[in-house]
């Protein structure tokens, strides 16, 4: 039997496509060789205020976008978070067991309340939640992010402690999968930050759901130099070479290959073949998004995960529920 792999992503705006090549992408790749379940994290949402209308939206446009990107329901358990009751329960049964201090230190929550005048207990305690998510689903391993380290040693740290207070093996301490080196996708603006869903300049990022024009334009307006040969040098040509890194990860080339290939031939065909490229990956995603956000199918798709979701979650939850003396029956 194939081991799990857990992924939740939070449906915060519209993914660029800094994380479809950093993380995404990937997704489609490890259904193959994992036992995957992908979640969209909507209850993590609302740590922060949202409008219900708009995240309502964005939870079914990620979904969408998740299967309009090659991800199989028939190999893969995709679903929303809300609609498994045990993620909720579980959180409670873990906030109880994890300290403040803990807490208080993780690097998201001490940015996120310096910014507010006031903070939710929602904010400081969300990273429950997230543990919850992960050991709901034995999930030996989890794709993440830099940004991410310190939610993953908490899970880690987590189930030790469990298991130690209340027996072995009773949940599963999870594996990080980190991503590839040169799988960061900077800013079109600014190649020293990383290119972001939540950036207000429009130029440094691409939605996955931008417009053949859109696109061209944005490329062709990409932060360069003055140098005019096309080079991989990250130092000196930082911009020039992060459109290279995109080319590379959507061609699946290799560096050096494409280097050779466009020396001579100077920024502008380099751009606008990079242009073509990036429209040639997106067309058919954002066809197929178009078809599932306008279709009942995608409510079909999330009911048969929410409950294969249920079935898994619910055995797990028992577990602990058992153990702790939660259930007396």
């Amino acid at each position: 039997m194939k081991e799990t792999i857990f992924s939740g992503v939070q449906p915060s705006s519209i993914p660029t496509l800094g994380n479809y090549i950093g993380a995404m992408k990937s997704f489609v790749d490890l259904q193959d060789k994992y036992q995957a379940t992908y979640c969209i994290v909507n209850q993590h949402a609302i740590t922060v205020p949202q409008d219900p209308e708009i995240l309502v939206r964005q939870t079914k446009q990620l979904a969408a976008l998740y299967l309009a990107i090659g991800i199989d329901p028939n190999k893969s358990t995709v679903f929303v978070q809300s609609e498994v009751p045990a993620h909720s329960q579980i959180a409670w049964l873990i906030t109880c067991q994890i300290g403040v201090g803990e807490l208080e230190r993780m690097t998201q929550y001490k940015d996120k309340s310096a910014k507010q005048e006031s903070v939710g207990a929602g904010l400081l305690c969300y990273p429950a939640l997230m543990v919850g998510d992960i050991v709901l689903y034995d999930a030996k391993y989890v794709p993440v992010g830099d940004d991410q380290r310190q939610h993953i040693e908490l899970t880690r740290n987590f189930v030790d402690r469990f298991n130690n207070r209340y027996g072995e093996d009773i949940l599963v301490k999870p594996e990080p999968i980190y991503p590839n080196a040169g799988k960061r996708v900077m800013s079109l603006q600014d190649p020293s930050r990383k290119m972001s869903k939540s950036d207000e300049n429009e130029k440094s990022k691409i939605s996955m759901l931008d417009e053949p024009g859109q696109i061209i334009k944005k490329i062709k307006s990409a932060v360069t130099d003055s140098i005019g040969v096309v080079n991989y040098d990250t130092a000196n040509q930082a911009g020039l070479s992060n459109l290279i890194e995109i080319y590379a990860s959507l061609s699946e080339q290799p560096i050096k290959k494409i280097v050779n290939q466009y020396h001579d031939l100077g920024y502008g065909r380099f751009k606008s073949d990079l242009a073509d490229l990036v429209v040639s990956v997106l067309e058919p995603i954002q066809k197929r998004y178009n078809q599932l956000i306008a279709s009942d199918e995608l409510y079909d798709i999330l009911s048969i995960g929410a409950t294969k979701a249920n079935e898994t979650a619910s055995q797990t939850l028992a577990r602990m529920e058992k153990v702790m003396g939660i259930r007396y029956r």
